[in-house]
């Protein structure tokens, strides 16, 4: 699977959008609460401009368990003291925690003239690059979406698209605690195996995953990678919700969707 070429006009009207197009934008956002996050990405979504840029948020979560928009909750067996929580995304369900990378794709296909479903596979993509360059073998599933090392899940991808954007992404196993997927049917199947990159003898922290994964979705989207500040209201208001992983079972436990 090859980079995406993006198409956009020669003319001098077109030429921010030109500029846009040729970059994404990174924020390392650090450990952030999962509801506001994705209200932050509703805010931002709605404010884009044809000559918004797109970014990829890069953050943990606190322990949660979410449920997609065809989520069932059955397939969540035990979640004993870690809050579930309805979202917006598609897919199933899954767990979020310390130790995993969280990264979101705020993208305009419409602009770069392309469907949902390659950007699937490009998330995807850019995993198995990114894990190849560590010498493990992964691959994708056409019945389950996400990557796989040996039949066992390292990521899974889960998109909403609002006005041709894109918003939510990408989970990757770095160095969590992967006991709560023992509690869920991860991705609606009963008893898929899980594994991280720890368990694969790769000694990655999040920040090196974090910036190995945007050079390799970047190398996919055929953008150059731009590490910026957080100047978005939305984002501003998000970062000051940070907190650090090791109070992260503070969480609102009584949560069962975001508003």
């Amino acid at each position: 699977m090859g980079p995406l070429a993006v198409n956009v006009e020669n003319s001098p009207r077109h030429a921010s959008v030109a500029k846009r197009s040729r970059s994404l934008l990174i924020r390392r956002l650090g450990c952030v609460p999962y509801c506001e996050t994705v209200q932050s990405m509703r805010s931002h979504t709605d404010a884009r401009r044809v000559d918004s840029p797109d970014e990829l948020w890069m953050l943990e979560h606190p322990p949660v368990f979410t449920l997609g928009q065809a989520g069932r909750r059955g397939h969540v067996r035990d979640p004993g003291a870690i809050p579930v929580v309805r979202s917006d995304r598609g897919g199933q369900v899954t767990y979020h925690g310390p130790g995993q990378l969280v990264a979101y794709l705020l993208f305009d296909l419409r602009r770069a003239k392309v469907g949902v479903r390659r950007i699937v596979e490009t998330l995807e993509q850019a995993v198995i690059d990114m894990l190849s360059g560590a010498s493990i073998a992964a691959a994708r599933r056409e019945d389950a979406p996400g990557v796989y090392v040996e039949g066992h899940k390292i990521a899974s991808v889960g998109l909403r698209v609002s006005a041709g954007c894109t918003f939510h992404g990408v989970s990757i196993n770095v160095d969590l605690d992967l006991s709560p997927f023992d509690r869920i049917d991860t991705c609606g199947f009963t008893m898929l195996p899980v594994t991280r990159l720890a368990d694969l003898s790769v000694r990655w922290s999040v920040e090196e995953t974090c910036r190995r994964f945007a050079a390799s979705l970047g190398r996919m989207l055929a953008r150059e990678i731009e590490w910026d500040e957080v100047r978005d209201s939305s984002v501003r208001c998000l970062t000051a919700r940070a907190i650090s992983c090791e109070s992260a079972g503070t969480t609102d436990r009584r949560r069962e969707s975001c508003p």
